[in-house]
């Protein structure tokens, strides 16, 4: 067997041959990237491992009831450093619920706009859409 590069260090190793898909070696620190990344996956697609992790963090913390205050005593630059990005959390909360453009209106008007037309946002996060406008007759039930 050859050796292949590990997915987080890059170092070449040699798979274990009993682990067909081993893409981590075993060094502690990809071994812990390995573990991180499988659990980002599975908070992910699994509601009741996403729950059960949830209980268990809380319980940790009823049972260390000063263990973040001392935590921010302690390690005052990061304490400082969430500070900040909760307000850039909190600001740009507040962005998103103020309406700042509506795809599903329109306005009357007054000009025939009969044609073919691209619909680019300028501002709202969508898609240009290929749009045939075509005059509908007054008959039409």
């Amino acid at each position: 067997m050859e050796p292949i590069p590990c997915v987080h260090c890059f170092d070449l190793f040699y798979p274990s041959p009993k682990h067909k898909n081993q893409t981590h070696c075993m060094k502690p620190a990809c071994r812990r990237a390995r573990k991180t990344a499988w659990k980002r996956v599975k908070m992910k697609t699994d509601p009741d491992f996403k729950d059960n992790q949830r209980i268990c963090n809380k319980k940790w913390a009823a049972n260390q009831p000063g263990y973040w205050k001392d935590y921010r005593l302690a390690h005052p630059e990061k304490a400082e450093r969430n500070r900040m990005l909760q307000a850039l959390r909190n600001r740009k909360r507040r962005c998103a619920t103020a309406v700042i453009a509506k795809v599903d209106t329109s306005k009357p008007c007054k000009y025939n706009l009969v044609g073919r037309y691209w619909l680019v946002p300028l501002i709202a996060k969508v898609d240009a859409l290929k749009v045939n406008i075509v005059e509908i007759p007054g008959s039409y039930p």
